[in-house]
């Protein structure tokens, strides 16, 4: 009996034993995906967008440490815009300020990247072209069209070797054209060809963010570049390229957006209303003061104050409302690239934008009356 009984607690020692080392290896697991979980989006963040220069793991709902401010993130703009003189000028950071924000300017190489740090939860305010909002909703992105900026057509080029024997569009087939995939030199370039009776496939599509396709086109590794102001007056200005076209005279026919994440959107009403106002007042003030934008954003685009001005003519400095004719627009757009099979379901644009009466709650007075 006595045999027995020690049998028994040898055998129930040992169970308690492989319990407990079950139990650890399971709460190992569990804090090991946990931990993983947590790293996530920011290791997604970095790599989706690997140009962006801020710490992209706060977010509007949650404090920085050591104070109690909430931080916004809004996209760095390092062209001639009103985004980026708002920046400048510090307005908006007071103004939000004095609501218990704290307002950061992340940077990215182009509006792609914007938009997967948006849906990574590594952005609050995206300032991009038409396609890539379109690409993002294609992804599953739940963003939502905030404002709707001017064409700024001319400030948009493609360009080609300051040499080159390339002397239009059609010239272009069987040759290496650069450009940022699903932004607006992308759909640009598809317009441009199609007006010559030309399609994507005539021409080498070279898939590169602004600073990589920068360095082909300077190293003669790519016979064409559709990119945007400053980069396009630089390379004038050291006479690395020329401009073959741009966008005016009609080949641009769509917007830039401001976007947002849906639950940015609900969760921040009143900073959106307050970044609009303040982006509105910006944009009036840079159409009335050409040179004091030129000398405030001279280090910003790293180009000379006379230049700038030059530049200034290229852009409307204007927000526009967003009506039913954009929107029926952007749908076009949609199309277009579902057409081409360049993403992987049909989009209805739609589902990003908001109806009448929530615009009339966010959009500045100014704007609403161009209706």
């Amino acid at each position: 009996m006595q045999d027995l009984k020690a049998k028994f607690e040898s055998w129930k020692r040992k169970r308690i034993t492989r319990r407990s080392a079950l139990f650890a290896l399971g709460y190992s697991l569990v804090l090991s995906t946990t931990m993983f979980s947590c790293r996530t989006p920011e290791n997604n963040t970095q790599k989706q967008a690997a140009s962006s220069t801020s710490d992209t793991t706060n977010t509007a709902s949650t404090s920085t440490s050591g104070s109690s401010n909430k931080v916004v993130r809004i996209v760095r703009s390092k062209q001639l815009t009103a985004l980026a003189v708002l920046e400048k000028q510090g307005n908006l950071d007071k103004k939000l300020e004095s609501l218990g924000y704290k307002v950061e300017w992340p940077e990215f190489a182009a509006g792609p990247q914007q938009l997967e740090a948006l849906n990574a939860n590594g952005l609050d305010i995206a300032s991009t072209a038409e396609s890539p909002p379109v690409f993002a909703q294609a992804a599953g992105t739940d963003l939502v069209y905030l404002a709707v900026n001017s064409t700024d057509g001319q400030a948009v080029s493609l360009l080609v070797p300051v040499n080159s024997s390339i002397k239009s569009v059609k010239d272009l087939k069987g040759k290496k054209v650069a450009f940022q995939k699903a932004s607006i030199g992308h759909y640009l370039l598809l317009r441009a060809l199609e007006k010559e009776g030309l399609k994507l496939t005539d021409i080498t599509s070279v898939y590169l963010p602004p600073p990589d396709a920068s360095a082909a086109f300077s190293q003669g590794k790519v016979d064409a570049w559709f990119i945007w102001e400053p980069f396009v007056t630089r390379n004038e200005q050291n006479k690395i390229g020329r401009v073959l076209i741009d966008g005016s005279n009609g080949l641009r026919d769509t917007n830039n957006f401001y976007t947002t994440s849906r639950k940015f959107y609900q969760e921040n009403p009143e900073v959106i209303k307050v970044f609009l106002d303040e982006l509105q007042k910006a944009q009036v003030w840079s159409k009335q003061h050409p040179k004091e934008i030129a000398e405030l954003l001279a280090p910003v685009t790293q180009l000379d104050i006379a230049t700038l001005e030059k530049m200034h003519t290229k852009y409307d400095f204007a927000l526009v409302p967003i009506t039913d004719k954009i929107i029926t627009k952007q749908q076009e757009v949609a199309d277009k690239w579902y057409s081409l099979k360049l993403i992987p379901k049909k989009v209805n644009v739609r589902d990003g934008f908001l109806s009448p009466e929530e615009y009339a709650k966010i959009t500045p007075q100014e704007v609403l009356a161009k209706q």
